[in-house]
């Protein structure tokens, strides 16, 4: 007898897994080369003065993430939690750049 929650072997369902595998490495290679580029700016925002956040450059990608989302087919709500999540994160790098870590 079949058990539904652990197929024997669905040659489709290992095609999807498989394709969805491939994709999740490469936003995490697309995310670690972002975060190379933003650990290159908190260094130069420390170095120049500038305050670790910029809330009118972050107001203005949520926007854009926004309709990049929505012209994806992606719920514009997910993009820009995801966004703000990527943010805060490059936030808290900047602050440990300057030595006031959260």
């Amino acid at each position: 007898m079949s058990d539904p929650e652990h197929p024997e072997h669905d040659p489709q369902l290992e095609e999807f897994r498989a394709s969805i595998d491939n994709i999740d490495a490469a936003l995490i290679h697309l995310l670690a080369e972002r975060f190379k580029v933003t650990r290159r700016v908190g260094a130069y925002k420390a170095e120049a003065g500038l305050p670790p956040a910029d809330s009118e450059r972050e107001d203005v990608q949520v926007a854009r993430m926004r309709r990049l989302a929505d012209e994806a087919g992606l719920d514009p709500v997910f993009g820009e939690k995801f966004l703000r999540f990527v943010i805060d994160e490059v936030i808290r790098h900047h602050l440990q750049v300057n030595g006031e870590e959260q």
